[in-house]
């Protein structure tokens, strides 16, 4: 949808030309334009060919597989919590953003135009790294400025676990996103997105299930649950309690934890090294606790809605418990 809105922009009005039509059956220009699309390092987005050339994670989802020459700009690297580094992370918001510029700068005048950036407001695979909401509301001008597509991937993000129905919604943007993609708690994969970029042309944006609307009844069985019992209050004032329960058990062993975070009940915490974290993960499951892993060595906490205070409390004793064994 993003090169399509970007070349049909560029045609202002006319419709595709027959060399256009008939080009693109063999994936040659101008029918096919050597388009990009802009991503971070240790985005997750997907394992189809389009997001894989997004993903910068993990090797074996990306290994021998032909990836496009797309732009790849290193997210910044935030110290929590933010508040307590603002200078530090201003000025890594800041050194990422000029790089953002230069990079869609380059490959325009390159003749591989940026037609859109792609960004999670949480990194969950990346290791739960996020940045302030002004250095997001700054992506989507740099997009507007270049006319290129703001895109926020909410696979993870969105239905709740940050307090807010999508995670995008704590940055206060002055316009939504262009695009926003989602699945898990939507119970299928798919995206919405703003009016004027709709394909005229039919058939342009299509898949086997066409919205899958058996799914649909599922799913707005979830909402009504979301909504009657006001999980999202839930969810804002019990990652309240799981943050500062987290913040106080790196405080008792900062020796193997450090760098606490987290919006509403979707946390994280980091370890002082992976073969350390595994082990933490291990032994919670084996009494009973899932938790995952993400990035080089950090815990993420992923729990349901319904989470209440009872069951933080539980989690920061048996988390304790856990970490007295490695003393």
């Amino acid at each position: 949808m993003a090169w399509q809105t970007y070349r049909t922009n560029q045609r202002k009005g006319r419709p595709p030309s027959q060399d256009e039509l008939t080009s693109c059956i063999l994936n040659k220009t101008p029918g096919c334009q050597p388009y990009t699309v802009l991503s971070f390092n240790g985005a997750t987005h997907g394992r189809t060919l389009g997001v894989l050339a997004c993903s910068h994670n993990r090797w074996n989802v990306k290994l021998d597989s032909p990836i496009m020459d797309w732009p790849v700009v290193e997210f910044p690297l935030i110290k929590y919590p933010y508040d307590q580094h603002a200078q530090v992370n201003r000025f890594e918001e800041n050194k990422t953003l000029e790089e953002v510029e230069k990079q869609v700068w380059t490959y325009n005048k390159n003749e591989k135009p940026v037609t859109a950036i792609i960004v999670e407001p949480i990194q969950g695979e990346g290791g739960d790294r996020r940045a302030s909401a002004a250095f997001y509301a700054q992506l989507q001008q740099i997009c507007k400025q270049n006319g290129a597509l703001f895109i926020v991937d909410e696979v993870q993000t969105g239905v709740g676990g940050t307090g807010k129905f999508w995670a995008h919604e704590h940055w206060q943007l002055n316009e939504p996103p262009d695009i926003v993609t989602f699945a898990k708690k939507m119970l299928q994969g798919g995206f919405y997105y703003k009016d004027e970029i709709r394909c005229m042309e039919a058939g342009r944006i299509y898949n086997t299930w066409n919205g899958d609307p058996g799914k649909l009844v599922s799913l707005e069985a979830v909402i009504d649950v979301i909504k009657e019992n006001d999980l999202l209050s839930q969810v804002q004032q019990v990652g309240k309690k799981l943050l500062f329960g987290m913040m106080e058990i790196q405080e008792q062993f900062s020796q193997i934890l450090h760098s606490a975070r987290g919006q509403g009940t979707f946390c994280a915490i980091d370890v002082v090294d992976q073969e350390t974290r595994d082990a933490i993960i291990q032994r919670l499951r084996n009494v009973g606790i899932l938790v995952g892993a993400g990035g080089t060595s950090t815990i993420r906490l992923r729990p349901a809605l319904i989470l209440d205070e009872d069951h933080v409390d539980l989690f920061c004793q048996t988390l304790t418990n856990v970490l007295k064994t490695f003393h």
